[in-house]
């Protein structure tokens, strides 16, 4: 699935961090380039919560997969309310 084709989804490290602690995440992907310091927390928490985690390339790839001009450290992919996926 492309995320820019998900119908639910954050682009952020904060804001994917919110979507993994309030159980509304359903997939989450990190940059390998990526400061870890800062990626750290997030894999923590997305274990924590059974998120899967989906490793993508570079920053760069994954803005674009999010559809955005600039580089992501990390995305996610909401679950939809009534449980269905994006």
């Amino acid at each position: 699935m492309q995320l820019s084709d998900a119908s639910g989804r954050v682009v952020g490290t904060k804001q994917t961090l919110r979507a993994v602690e309030r159980g509304v995440a359903r997939t989450v992907y990190l940059a390998r380039d990526a400061d870890q310091r800062i990626l750290r927390p997030l894999r923590e928490a997305c274990a924590k919560a059974g998120v899967p985690v989906i490793e993508v390339e570079s920053m760069a790839e994954l803005g674009r997969q999010c559809g955005i001009t600039v580089g992501a450290a990390a995305a996610a992919v909401l679950s939809l309310p009534g449980g269905k996926g994006a």
